[in-house]
């Protein structure tokens, strides 16, 4: 990067070479946004297969931004862009050959190489330029986006009158000419430059790679996922839905988007002037505000209502027209434009010699979100059917980004002014009265001075809040767990009250609260140090009375919508998150040496809410608990037998006990002024490889359990209709959970990568004998071979996290031999302890991905069979990782367990049984 404050030599042909480069990139890039749509009526193509075929390009080009960004800084952006240009254009000149789906998905692959432009342009034009320019000249080469546009507006003409062949060809050709004409124009940038004059060598890729440990540098990414992700995804998107849903022909529909595409991408220009003048912060700011209400309103579907008024009914619709849709979507465009202006100013600014990794990780972020949003738009729309879902899923992603950084941005003021802010009154009103005498007088029941490792202090006074604090937090967590799981018994009774559902459908409503309880786990784990445990913990519970309640007046009326079944459970995965911040908030309260045995009992107990959930439901469906303020009964037939059914109870019979929790959580809950937590601190562990072999394994253990909690109800009752099952689903988690508690001992005393071998050897036989069974037609056998999984998980469970402190005691030791015994001690237990809460988080999403792979097997296959050949080739790769990696001689821990004398305990090291 330039050193001195006005532009290098050579600045402005790189400049706007790199501008028209990226512009026609970018059209070839989204290519399939038009030519899409005659492939799809030609092929007769899904909602969800369009959505792959138009986002497998930008697959392609967001994954190769990262690499492309450092070898831009290495080699040099012209010959990069020479290379990504001509490649790209050979693919897309073979595009027009292609005849099945598959031939057209690989040729996308190869189209993709032009989103790639993006990094290189970025990278090698921001060398030219000093800082207080860099936003304006950034934003000029981010304008290229235009070339959406362009695509959007020629293109349609050109398939009307030669076919899309023929569109194909002609960008591959134009694309060629601009790739050789910039490579002649333009020439190296100033750091290349210097490093042949002076021979020095490139910086290898480990130390460009270094800054991607910050977190700020993800939460950019975030911000790009949206901010240029959705973009993308909206101009792939726009014509199919303008097409779909105002009834436009292509050309139409190709100048609308047109229209949204031109400014959106021109105005990025002005998103980097204003982030050069008045701060990257007040343009995030606006874009996230503006976007949120923007996305609120475009997700609002047509409804008509019927309201009853005096003199009789009054009926009226909500609806945006086809004027007002085209109005909020230029809008939301141009802040979008903004956004993505100032995410990029921080860039050059922060990270001057990473400028090819940090650009190329946050715009592959953000190329993702091209790839990632179409496909969930066309999966929406298939499960849902409401065509304004796309816009629902936007506005979820920008209220998370901007209630992020609004935190982020809180905490870093926070830090910098200390005492002073944390004196202030808690209303502004205040000020005038507010005195020493009242400083923190508002907070609420925070404790200050908590030594819960002095012994003294622990006998006096800290025993007995910690055990108040634990006792308090057990039950909320047990309503978690049961709430998070309601869904496995819910679905299997739907079909019997009249909800006309496949089985698909269904499966996915019993795998969709794993997939949000896992993702909310990872969010969740930082709550308690910003909020609070007192105050997180009763917000927390009383989120749960949204699905409760929800699913009581839903499952009454079989005409409710599919989308809002699927909102539904979306919801339940409030339960799920709710373990992380549960955990860390009384890991805060009990000594190290007691740390242990109180999470063992928050996390057992509170993880027999599952087992708890699917015993009581069963029961509580089949009688009028609420009486007649409970609503009236379903009408179930099963193999011709007629039942009166209370499906609602399965969510109302929660909502007197969150209530009493959520009210016990605040009154009788305290805060903890030590309970801090820097993410900065614990993201060491992401540059750990046990973290993510943990992660596979424990996935493998806990992600079984949950997943399997979640699908056997249903699995079962699809399997073997004449047997209820659902009398015996709770066994299957009550002996998981069991296990898990008596357990964690034989792991210290034999070793927990011994005993992790024999649960996966156990697990692969549970899975040989479920499909041995379930051919034979035994009930029995099918149901004792899940005994045996859910026991084997369950013993996992407490083995593989036994294995973590020791991992990474002789980690740290080797890792960072600079410090001392104690301190390498602390770190090896900071380190653990953030590994649990992380690998906790992503064997989570095994609720999701078991309930998912059954339902995907028996709608492809019939049959269950696939997915539990699947599932017994990951259990064989978790047994061949845990042999080769800790268990075989020459192994991480094969010295230390096999040096234990009988009866020998593993000193604990923190929260190790974290689920």
């Amino acid at each position: 990067m330039t050193t001195s404050d006005q532009p290098a030599q050579g600045a402005r042909s790189a400049l706007w070479m790199s501008t028209t480069a990226f512009t026609a990139c970018f059209a070839v890039w989204t290519i399939f946004s038009i030519i899409g749509i005659d492939i799809q009526r030609q092929l007769g193509l899904s909602e969800t297969e369009f959505g792959l075929l138009i986002g497998t390009p930008i697959l392609t080009g967001s994954l190769i931004r990262l690499v492309l960004g450092v070898w831009t800084d290495q080699f040099g952006g012209r010959v990069m862009q020479l290379i990504v240009m001509l490649s790209a254009a050979v693919a897309t000149f073979l595009l027009a050959y292609a005849h099945t789906y598959w031939q057209f998905l690989i040729a996308a692959l190869g189209v993709g190489i032009a989103g790639g432009s993006f990094t290189v342009s970025t990278t090698y034009v921001s060398k030219f330029f000093p800082a207080r320019l860099q936003g304006t000249a950034l934003g000029i080469v981010g304008a290229g986006n235009v070339g959406a546009a362009v695509t959007k507006f020629l293109a349609p003409m050109v398939m009307v009158a030669f076919g899309w062949n023929t569109v194909a060809q002609v960008w591959a050709a134009v694309l060629a000419v601009i790739a050789v004409v910039t490579f002649l124009i333009t020439r190296d940038d100033p750091d290349l430059a210097e490093r042949r004059r002076t021979g020095t060598k490139p910086r290898p890729f480990a130390e460009q790679f270094a800054p991607l440990k910050n977190l700020q540098v993800w939460r950019f990414s975030l911000y790009y996922f949206f901010v240029f992700g959705a973009f993308v995804a909206l101009s792939l998107w726009l014509p199919r839905y303008l097409v779909a849903n105002y009834h436009f022909d292509v050309k139409t529909a190709g100048m609308v988007a047109a229209a949204y595409s031109v400014p959106a991408s021109l105005f990025r220009i002005y998103g980097g002037y204003l982030a050069d003048k008045v701060g990257a912060r007040k343009i995030m700011y606006w874009t996230f505000t503006v976007s949120v209400i923007t996305t609120f309103l475009l997700s609002y579907p047509p409804t008509s209502y019927v309201v009853d008024g005096i003199h009789g009914p009054i009926s009226f619709r909500v609806e945006t027209g086809p004027l007002a849709f085209v109005v909020i979507i230029f809008v939301l465009g141009f802040f979008m434009s903004l956004g993505k202006a100032a995410v990029y100013k921080h860039i050059p600014i922060y990270y001057p010699k990473d400028i090819g990794a940090v650009g190329g990780l946050v715009g592959m972020i953000g190329g993702l979100g091209g790839f990632i949003l179409p496909i969930v738009f066309g999966m929406l729309n298939d499960l849902t059917g409401v065509a304004q879902s796309c816009f629902m899923l936007l506005f979820l992603i920008a209220a998370v980004s901007l209630v992020w950084m609004h935190v982020a941005i809180r905490q870093m003021e926070a830090e910098a002014t200390g005492a002073a802010t944390r004196d202030l009154p808690a209303l502004p009103e205040m000020q005038p009265v507010h005195t020493p005498a009242t400083a923190g007088a508002l907070k609420g029941a925070v404790i200050e001075d908590w030594r819960p490792d002095d012994a003294a202090f622990w006998e006096e006074k800290g025993k007995r809040i910690a055990s108040r604090n634990l006792w308090i937090s057990i039950p909320a967590l047990f309503l978690s767990f049961a709430v998070w799981m309601v869904w496995s018994v819910v679905v299997s009774q739907l079909p019997r009250i009249g909800f006309n559902l496949s089985t698909n459908q269904l499966f996915w409503l019993a795998a969709v609260p794993g997939l949000s309880g896992a993702t909310l786990r990872i969010f969740y784990s930082f709550m308690v140090p910003i909020f609070g445990g007192r105050l997180w913990t009763t917000l927390s519970t009383w989120s749960l009375i949204l699905p409760a309640l929800g699913i009581g007046f839903a499952v009454q009326n079989p005409e409710t919508p599919y989308w809002i079944l699927l909102l539904l459970a979306l919801l339940c995965g409030f339960g799920g998150g709710n373990f992380a911040s549960s955990m860390a908030n009384i890991g805060f309260f009990f000594p190290r040496s007691q740390k242990g045995s109180a999470l063992a009992l928050n996390a057992g107990l509170g993880n027999l809410g599952v087992s708890a959930m699917q015993f009581l439901v069963p029961l509580a469906i089949n009688i009028a608990v609420f009486g007649s303020l409970g609503g009236e009964p379903q009408t179930a037939v099963s193999n011709g037998v007629t039942t009166a059914l209370y499906l609602q109870n399965a969510g109302f019979i929660w909502v007197p006990f969150i209530i009493a929790s959520a009210f016990a959580s605040w009154f009788g809950m305290n805060d903890l002024a030590a309970a801090k937590a820097s993410f900065a601190e614990q993201a060491v562990i992401f540059r750990r490889t046990h973290n993510w072999i943990m992660c596979w394994l424990y996935t493998g253990t806990f992600g079984s359990f949950i997943g399997f909690s979640a699908a056997f109800p249903l699995l079962a009752r699809i399997q073997f209709p004449e047997v209820n099952a659902l009398q015996l689903a709770f066994l299957g988690p009550l002996v998981g959970a069991l296990a898990r508690s008596f357990s964690g001992g034989l792991a210290d005393r034999v070793g927990g990568a011994k005993v992790t071998l024999g649960v996966f050897v156990a697990m692969s036989i549970g899975i040989v004998g479920v499909i041995w069974f379930a051919g034979a037609g035994s009930f029995a056998g099918f149901f004792a071979s899940f005994i045996l999984l859910f026991i084997a998980s369950g013993v996992g469970n407490a083995s593989t996290f036994q294995m973590i402190p020791p991992i990474m005691r002789k980690e740290v030791a080797r890792l960072e031999p600079h410090l001392s015994r104690e301190e390498a001690l602390r770190e090896a237990d900071r380190e653990s302890a953030a590994i649990t809460g992380f690998t906790s988080a992503i064997a989570a999403y095994g609720a999701f991905f078991i309930p998912m792979g059954f339902g995907l097997s028996i709608s492809t296959a019939g049959n269950a069979v696939p997915a539990l050949v699947v599932f017994l080739v990951f259990y064989v790769s978790c047994l061949a990782i845990t042999w080769f990696v800790y268990a075989r001689p020459g192994g991480l821990l094969h010295d230390e367990e096999n040096r234990k004398k009988p009866g020998a305990t593993t000193p604990s090291s923190g929260p190790l049984t974290a689920h």
